[in-house]
């Protein structure tokens, strides 16, 4: 099969997306430029503006894909839990994966940080959270858990929490958050 140039300009997209997520966990979200962001994605500085209306429209889109990737994916983990307790631990599990200076960590840090100057870019990643917090509201309602809205709320922003907490200190560990977040979410019958 041949390669088409609708194909060539989505694996350009791709790799500028990529290379402009690892460029914003490594220089900070406004240590990205168009020259640097183009000499990691192998091509031209002007096939960047091609692709892209401008720099932060697609620093915006790499963030975002990445949260939104993050979110699918601890939503998906929810499958491996029977209980609204078990939900916990699988959530503070895929946490351990992250130190707080890992690339995903640091992307999800200064992602959040901008969103504090950049209108759109709150609204997008407010939508992945909101979303998340939705699939989570829905599992928890499902399994009886006392006001899944309320508690998928709380949950959601204990685990990002703990999250960016990580790159400062690397506790509370899961061990000790694990006994407080299983009280908050039990059912009681």
């Amino acid at each position: 099969m041949a390669v088409t140039s609708a194909d060539r300009g989505r694996e350009v997209r791709r790799r500028l997306a990529d290379s402009a997520a690892e460029l914003i966990a490594e220089l900070g979200w406004s240590g990205v430029s168009t020259r640097v962001l183009a000499e990691r994605a192998g091509v031209t500085p002007g096939l960047v503006h091609y692709h892209f209306p401008s720099l932060q429209v697609l620093l915006a889109e790499a963030a975002v894909g990445a949260i939104q990737r993050l979110a699918d994916g601890l939503g998906g983990l929810l499958e491996r839990a029977r209980t609204p307790e078990d939900a916990v631990d699988v959530l503070l599990g895929a946490l351990s994966e992250y130190s707080g200076t890992d690339p995903l960590s640091l992307l999800i840090t200064e992602t959040f940080l901008a969103t504090t100057r950049d209108d759109d870019l709150r609204t997008a990643v407010s939508t992945v959270i909101t979303g998340f917090r939705r699939t989570l509201a829905t599992w928890l309602a499902d399994r009886g858990a006392p006001t899944p809205e309320a508690t998928a709320a709380v949950l959601a922003a204990a685990v990002d929490g703990l999250m960016l907490h990580r790159a400062l200190l690397p506790e509370p560990t899961a061990e000790v958050v694990a006994p407080v977040l299983r009280r908050l979410v039990a059912v009681r019958p």
